[in-house]
Protein backbone atom coordinates (compact mmCIF):
# COMPACT_ATOMS: atom_id res chain seq x y z
CA UNK A 1 0.00 0.00 0.00
CA UNK A 2 1.38 3.41 -0.97
CA UNK A 3 1.89 5.65 2.00
CA UNK A 4 1.82 9.44 2.24
CA UNK A 5 5.07 10.74 3.60
CA UNK A 6 4.79 13.11 6.54
CA UNK A 7 8.11 14.39 7.85
CA UNK A 8 7.78 15.85 11.36
CA UNK A 9 9.72 19.03 11.95
CA UNK A 10 10.58 17.84 15.43
CA UNK A 11 12.48 14.83 14.09
CA UNK A 12 15.74 16.69 13.57
CA UNK A 13 15.88 17.55 17.27
CA UNK A 14 15.68 13.86 18.12
CA UNK A 15 18.74 12.87 16.12
CA UNK A 16 21.51 11.38 18.25
CA UNK A 17 25.14 11.21 17.23
CA UNK A 18 26.38 7.85 16.03
CA UNK A 19 29.04 6.54 18.42
CA UNK A 20 32.57 6.05 17.21
CA UNK A 21 32.23 2.29 17.57
CA UNK A 22 29.30 2.07 15.18
CA UNK A 23 30.22 1.53 11.57
CA UNK A 24 28.42 2.14 8.32
CA UNK A 25 28.84 2.94 4.68
CA UNK A 26 26.74 3.90 1.73
CA UNK A 27 26.42 1.77 -1.36
CA UNK A 28 24.65 1.65 -4.70
CA UNK A 29 24.78 4.50 -7.11
CA UNK A 30 23.16 7.47 -8.76
CA UNK A 31 20.31 9.49 -7.37
CA UNK A 32 17.95 6.57 -6.91
CA UNK A 33 15.86 5.88 -3.83
CA UNK A 34 17.70 5.77 -0.51
CA UNK A 35 17.31 2.63 1.62
CA UNK A 36 18.64 2.92 5.17
CA UNK A 37 19.69 -0.43 6.65
CA UNK A 38 20.24 -0.88 10.38
CA UNK A 39 21.73 -4.27 11.21
CA UNK A 40 22.32 -6.01 14.53
CA UNK A 41 26.07 -5.56 14.28
CA UNK A 42 28.89 -4.74 11.96
CA UNK A 43 31.94 -6.68 13.11
CA UNK A 44 30.90 -10.24 12.25
CA UNK A 45 31.51 -11.50 8.73
CA UNK A 46 27.83 -12.42 8.48
CA UNK A 47 26.80 -8.75 8.48
CA UNK A 48 29.51 -7.85 5.99
CA UNK A 49 28.08 -10.52 3.67
CA UNK A 50 24.54 -9.12 4.09
CA UNK A 51 25.94 -5.68 3.27
CA UNK A 52 27.66 -7.07 0.17
CA UNK A 53 24.39 -8.54 -1.12
CA UNK A 54 22.50 -5.32 -0.39
CA UNK A 55 25.09 -3.26 -2.25
CA UNK A 56 24.99 -5.60 -5.23
CA UNK A 57 21.21 -5.38 -5.54
CA UNK A 58 21.21 -1.61 -5.00
CA UNK A 59 23.83 -1.13 -7.73
CA UNK A 60 21.87 -3.34 -10.12
CA UNK A 61 18.62 -1.45 -9.49
CA UNK A 62 20.03 2.08 -9.30
CA UNK A 63 19.25 2.51 -5.61
CA UNK A 64 21.38 3.85 -2.77
CA UNK A 65 21.88 2.30 0.65
CA UNK A 66 23.39 3.12 3.99
CA UNK A 67 24.37 0.21 6.22
CA UNK A 68 25.07 0.69 9.93
CA UNK A 69 25.15 -1.45 13.05
CA UNK A 70 26.24 -1.22 16.69
CA UNK A 71 29.67 -2.29 17.88
CA UNK A 72 28.33 -5.49 19.42
CA UNK A 73 25.08 -7.42 19.29
CA UNK A 74 24.44 -6.57 22.93
CA UNK A 75 24.20 -2.80 22.29
CA UNK A 76 20.43 -2.36 22.12
CA UNK A 77 20.57 1.30 23.15
CA UNK A 78 23.19 2.07 20.52
CA UNK A 79 21.09 0.39 17.84
CA UNK A 80 18.11 2.56 18.81
CA UNK A 81 20.36 5.62 18.49
CA UNK A 82 21.46 4.48 15.04
CA UNK A 83 17.87 3.91 13.99
CA UNK A 84 16.99 7.42 15.12
CA UNK A 85 19.86 8.82 13.09
CA UNK A 86 18.92 6.91 9.94
CA UNK A 87 15.29 8.02 10.13
CA UNK A 88 16.50 11.62 10.28
CA UNK A 89 17.89 11.14 6.76
CA UNK A 90 14.31 10.62 5.50
CA UNK A 91 15.08 7.49 3.47
CA UNK A 92 12.52 6.08 1.05
CA UNK A 93 12.62 2.72 2.92
CA UNK A 94 14.15 1.23 6.05
CA UNK A 95 15.69 -2.22 6.54
CA UNK A 96 15.87 -3.22 10.20
CA UNK A 97 17.26 -6.25 12.06
CA UNK A 98 16.16 -5.81 15.67
CA UNK A 99 18.36 -6.64 18.62
CA UNK A 100 15.36 -6.19 20.89
CA UNK A 101 12.13 -6.91 19.09
CA UNK A 102 10.17 -4.40 21.20
CA UNK A 103 12.63 -1.65 22.08
CA UNK A 104 12.40 0.06 18.68
CA UNK A 105 8.59 0.03 18.43
CA UNK A 106 8.17 3.83 18.99
CA UNK A 107 10.66 4.56 16.20
CA UNK A 108 8.99 2.07 13.89
CA UNK A 109 5.69 3.86 14.51
CA UNK A 110 7.49 7.09 13.69
CA UNK A 111 8.69 5.56 10.42
CA UNK A 112 5.13 4.52 9.64
CA UNK A 113 3.89 8.06 10.31
CA UNK A 114 6.56 9.42 7.96
CA UNK A 115 5.43 7.04 5.22
CA UNK A 116 8.73 5.14 5.26
CA UNK A 117 8.07 1.43 4.63
CA UNK A 118 9.99 -0.92 6.94
CA UNK A 119 11.45 -4.25 5.85
CA UNK A 120 12.51 -6.45 8.76
CA UNK A 121 15.43 -8.80 8.10
CA UNK A 122 17.34 -11.56 9.87
CA UNK A 123 15.25 -11.10 13.02
CA UNK A 124 11.58 -10.41 12.90
CA UNK A 125 10.19 -7.41 14.75
CA UNK A 126 7.46 -7.74 17.36
CA UNK A 127 5.34 -5.16 15.55
CA UNK A 128 2.83 -4.93 12.73
CA UNK A 129 4.76 -2.06 11.10
CA UNK A 130 7.12 -4.05 8.80
CA UNK A 131 5.81 -4.75 5.33
CA UNK A 132 7.56 -8.14 5.35
CA UNK A 133 10.37 -10.03 7.06
CA UNK A 134 13.32 -11.33 5.04
CA UNK A 135 14.85 -14.08 7.16
CA UNK A 136 15.96 -17.65 7.55
CA UNK A 137 13.48 -20.02 9.19
CA UNK A 138 15.56 -19.99 12.36
CA UNK A 139 13.48 -22.56 14.21
CA UNK A 140 13.85 -25.07 11.39
CA UNK A 141 17.55 -24.33 11.04
CA UNK A 142 18.12 -24.77 14.78
CA UNK A 143 16.21 -28.05 14.66
CA UNK A 144 18.57 -29.20 11.91
CA UNK A 145 21.53 -28.41 14.16
CA UNK A 146 19.88 -30.32 17.02
CA UNK A 147 19.28 -33.35 14.83
CA UNK A 148 22.91 -33.52 13.76
CA UNK A 149 24.23 -33.00 17.29
CA UNK A 150 21.96 -35.77 18.59
CA UNK A 151 23.27 -38.13 15.92
CA UNK A 152 26.87 -37.17 16.61
CA UNK A 153 26.62 -37.92 20.36
CA UNK A 154 24.80 -41.19 19.76
CA UNK A 155 21.40 -40.10 21.02
CA UNK A 156 22.38 -39.93 24.69
CA UNK A 157 24.37 -37.84 27.14
CA UNK A 158 24.38 -34.17 28.08
CA UNK A 159 24.51 -31.17 25.77
CA UNK A 160 24.54 -27.40 26.27
CA UNK A 161 23.70 -24.39 24.15
CA UNK A 162 25.30 -20.94 24.00
CA UNK A 163 22.94 -18.41 22.41
CA UNK A 164 23.64 -14.86 21.29
CA UNK A 165 20.64 -13.27 23.05
CA UNK A 166 17.16 -13.80 24.44
CA UNK A 167 15.58 -10.58 23.15
CA UNK A 168 15.78 -10.84 19.36
CA UNK A 169 13.45 -13.20 17.55
CA UNK A 170 16.40 -14.91 15.88
CA UNK A 171 17.96 -15.61 19.26
CA UNK A 172 14.72 -16.97 20.68
CA UNK A 173 13.95 -19.05 17.58
CA UNK A 174 17.44 -20.54 17.39
CA UNK A 175 17.15 -21.48 21.05
CA UNK A 176 13.59 -22.77 20.94
CA UNK A 177 13.95 -24.68 17.68
CA UNK A 178 16.91 -26.56 19.17
CA UNK A 179 15.19 -27.23 22.49
CA UNK A 180 11.92 -28.37 20.91
CA UNK A 181 13.64 -30.83 18.59
CA UNK A 182 15.64 -32.30 21.46
CA UNK A 183 12.56 -32.56 23.66
CA UNK A 184 10.49 -34.29 21.00
CA UNK A 185 13.11 -36.53 19.40
CA UNK A 186 15.98 -37.21 21.79
CA UNK A 187 14.69 -38.58 25.12
CA UNK A 188 18.14 -39.91 25.99
CA UNK A 189 19.77 -36.48 25.88
CA UNK A 190 19.78 -34.05 28.82
CA UNK A 191 19.88 -30.43 27.66
CA UNK A 192 21.33 -27.91 30.10
CA UNK A 193 19.68 -24.46 30.46
CA UNK A 194 20.60 -22.03 27.66
CA UNK A 195 23.43 -19.61 28.37
CA UNK A 196 23.68 -16.19 26.69
CA UNK A 197 26.94 -14.66 25.50
CA UNK A 198 25.68 -11.67 23.52
CA UNK A 199 27.40 -13.02 20.41
CA UNK A 200 30.66 -11.91 22.02
CA UNK A 201 33.55 -14.31 21.45
CA UNK A 202 35.29 -13.75 24.80
CA UNK A 203 32.12 -13.92 26.84
CA UNK A 204 30.98 -17.04 25.00
CA UNK A 205 34.38 -18.66 25.56
CA UNK A 206 34.19 -17.94 29.29
CA UNK A 207 30.64 -19.31 29.45
CA UNK A 208 31.81 -22.46 27.68
CA UNK A 209 34.67 -22.97 30.13
CA UNK A 210 32.24 -22.57 33.04
CA UNK A 211 29.85 -25.10 31.49
CA UNK A 212 32.64 -27.65 31.05
CA UNK A 213 33.98 -27.07 34.56
CA UNK A 214 30.52 -27.65 36.05
CA UNK A 215 29.76 -30.57 33.73
CA UNK A 216 33.04 -32.40 33.03
CA UNK A 217 31.21 -35.26 31.29
CA UNK A 218 29.38 -33.00 28.82
CA UNK A 219 29.09 -34.51 25.35
CA UNK A 220 28.18 -31.64 23.04
CA UNK A 221 27.61 -27.89 22.73
CA UNK A 222 25.49 -25.98 20.23
CA UNK A 223 26.44 -22.36 19.43
CA UNK A 224 23.65 -20.24 17.95
CA UNK A 225 25.54 -17.65 15.88
CA UNK A 226 28.97 -16.83 14.47
CA UNK A 227 30.35 -15.01 17.52
CA UNK A 228 28.97 -17.64 19.88
CA UNK A 229 30.51 -20.43 17.80
CA UNK A 230 33.97 -18.87 17.75
CA UNK A 231 33.74 -18.40 21.51
CA UNK A 232 32.62 -21.99 22.11
CA UNK A 233 35.49 -23.29 19.99
CA UNK A 234 37.97 -21.25 22.04
CA UNK A 235 36.37 -22.27 25.32
CA UNK A 236 36.53 -25.96 24.45
CA UNK A 237 40.14 -25.70 23.30
CA UNK A 238 41.22 -23.74 26.37
CA UNK A 239 39.51 -26.32 28.60
CA UNK A 240 41.35 -29.16 26.91
CA UNK A 241 38.00 -30.89 26.28
CA UNK A 242 38.79 -32.31 22.85
CA UNK A 243 36.04 -34.93 23.13
CA UNK A 244 33.22 -32.36 23.29
CA UNK A 245 31.27 -32.28 20.01
CA UNK A 246 30.57 -28.74 18.77
CA UNK A 247 27.93 -27.71 16.24
CA UNK A 248 27.36 -24.12 15.23
CA UNK A 249 25.28 -21.65 13.28
CA UNK A 250 26.42 -19.28 10.51
CA UNK A 251 29.73 -19.34 8.69
CA UNK A 252 32.88 -17.21 8.65
CA UNK A 253 36.53 -18.18 8.30
CA UNK A 254 37.00 -19.31 11.90
CA UNK A 255 34.12 -21.79 11.73
CA UNK A 256 35.08 -23.02 8.27
CA UNK A 257 38.65 -23.64 9.46
CA UNK A 258 37.40 -25.38 12.61
CA UNK A 259 35.19 -27.71 10.58
CA UNK A 260 37.93 -28.42 8.05
CA UNK A 261 40.36 -29.17 10.89
CA UNK A 262 37.89 -31.37 12.76
CA UNK A 263 37.57 -29.09 15.80
CA UNK A 264 33.91 -28.39 15.03
CA UNK A 265 31.65 -31.15 13.71
CA UNK A 266 29.52 -28.92 11.49
CA UNK A 267 27.17 -25.96 11.37
CA UNK A 268 24.05 -24.56 9.79
CA UNK A 269 24.73 -21.69 7.42
CA UNK A 270 22.37 -19.05 6.16
CA UNK A 271 22.80 -17.30 2.82
CA UNK A 272 23.55 -13.73 3.95
CA UNK A 273 24.44 -12.37 0.51
CA UNK A 274 21.06 -13.49 -0.78
CA UNK A 275 19.43 -12.03 2.33
CA UNK A 276 20.93 -8.64 1.51
CA UNK A 277 19.76 -8.86 -2.10
CA UNK A 278 16.23 -9.85 -1.13
CA UNK A 279 16.10 -7.11 1.51
CA UNK A 280 16.83 -4.41 -1.06
CA UNK A 281 14.52 -5.98 -3.66
CA UNK A 282 11.66 -6.04 -1.13
CA UNK A 283 12.36 -2.45 -0.08
CA UNK A 284 12.18 -1.25 -3.69
CA UNK A 285 8.86 -3.06 -4.17
CA UNK A 286 7.51 -1.41 -1.03
CA UNK A 287 8.66 2.00 -2.26
CA UNK A 288 6.76 1.36 -5.52
CA UNK A 289 3.60 0.43 -3.64
CA UNK A 290 3.76 -3.26 -4.57
CA UNK A 291 2.31 -5.82 -2.19
CA UNK A 292 4.67 -8.16 -0.35
CA UNK A 293 4.14 -11.51 1.37
CA UNK A 294 4.31 -11.47 5.18
CA UNK A 295 7.58 -13.39 5.06
CA UNK A 296 10.35 -13.98 2.55
CA UNK A 297 12.31 -17.08 3.58
CA UNK A 298 15.98 -17.38 2.76
CA UNK A 299 17.77 -20.70 2.59
CA UNK A 300 19.84 -22.59 5.15
CA UNK A 301 22.15 -25.61 4.81
CA UNK A 302 23.93 -28.02 7.13
CA UNK A 303 27.60 -28.27 6.24
CA UNK A 304 30.48 -30.34 7.57
CA UNK A 305 33.83 -31.61 6.28
CA UNK A 306 32.05 -34.13 4.04
CA UNK A 307 30.00 -31.63 2.02
CA UNK A 308 31.79 -28.33 2.53
CA UNK A 309 33.14 -28.39 -1.04
CA UNK A 310 29.69 -28.90 -2.60
CA UNK A 311 29.07 -25.93 -4.94
CA UNK A 312 25.68 -25.24 -3.34
CA UNK A 313 27.29 -25.05 0.11
CA UNK A 314 30.21 -23.00 -1.11
CA UNK A 315 27.81 -20.43 -2.57
CA UNK A 316 26.26 -19.89 0.87
CA UNK A 317 29.49 -19.72 2.88
CA UNK A 318 31.25 -16.44 3.57
CA UNK A 319 34.80 -15.75 4.66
Amino acid sequence: MTRTRRIGAALAAAVMAVTAAACGQGGGGGEGPLIAIVSKGFQHQFWQAVKQGAEQEAAAKGARITFVGPATEADVEEQVDLLTNELAKSPQALGFAALDSRAAEPLLRQSEAQGIPVIAFDSGVDSDVPETTVATDNRAAAAEAAKHLAELVGGEGTVALVVHDQTSLSGKDRRDGFLEWMRDNAPGITVLPAQYGGGDQLKSANITKSIIQANPDIDGIYAANEGSAIGVIKGVQESGAEDVTIVGFDSGKAQIDAITNGVMAGAVTQDPVDMGRQLVAAALKAINGESLPPRIDTAFYWYDKDNIDDPRIQAALYQ
